[in-house]
């Protein structure tokens, strides 16, 4: 297999992983993540909109607005990560929850774990597992702070509008989560 069917492979994987994440772990225990994954499940909870359809929208908008900074190369890989995540959040859909619910803590862990490794995969090979990802990245071209700063500030916003759903002590952690995928992805783009 050439490195390039071998990164797109790995790009599809990573946006897999993330929706499952997603879809069996953060929805199912009420933690949510930040950035465009946390609108995602807010628009889920207050307006029944399905993430599938949610995510593709915000992402899209997101890769209009790195278009001239990061290329047509990087925005290939970003529509395509995005169609692998709403494809399998749309099959997951169509099931109930693999897992039941948990102890915040053990889910804010492996949800924290399974997200850094999903999007680390789709960053590590020069793409974005959704639109927070393309903004982050923005940010860190315009602000030239490292990366996992930049994740954490559009991922507090994202909390502050979450608590409006989700308690206080869910949201302690999500933060969790937050730092635990932020942690794996920097490590992952930096392999």
């Amino acid at each position: 297999m050439n490195k390039s069917a071998k990164d797109t492979l790995l790009m599809i994987c990573g946006s897999a992983i993330l929706a499952f994440a997603l879809y069996n772990v953060h929805r199912v225990n009420h933690i949510t993540e930040g950035g465009i994954l946390g609108i995602v499940l807010f628009l889920d909870h207050w307006f029944y909109i399905s993430g599938a359809l949610s995510g593709f929208i915000m992402d899209m908008s997101c890769y209009l607005l790195g278009w001239k900074i990061f290329g047509f190369d990087f925005i290939k890989k970003a529509i395509l990560s995005s169609i692998a995540f709403s494809v399998t959040y749309g099959i997951l859909e169509q099931f109930p929850p693999l897992f039941p619910p948990m102890h915040p803590l053990p889910a804010a862990i492996v949800g924290g774990l399974l997200v850094g490794l999903g999007v680390g995969l789709v960053v590590r090979n020069k793409g974005a597992a959704g639109g927070d990802d393309a903004l982050a990245q923005i940010i860190q071209y315009y602000t030239k702070k490292d990366l996992s700063f930049c994740y954490l500030f559009t991922d507090l916003t994202v909390l502050a509008l979450s608590l409006s759903y989700i308690p206080i002590t869910n949201i302690f952690y999500s933060l969790i989560t937050v730092a635990i995928s932020s942690f794996v992805i920097g490590k992952l783009q930096n392999t």
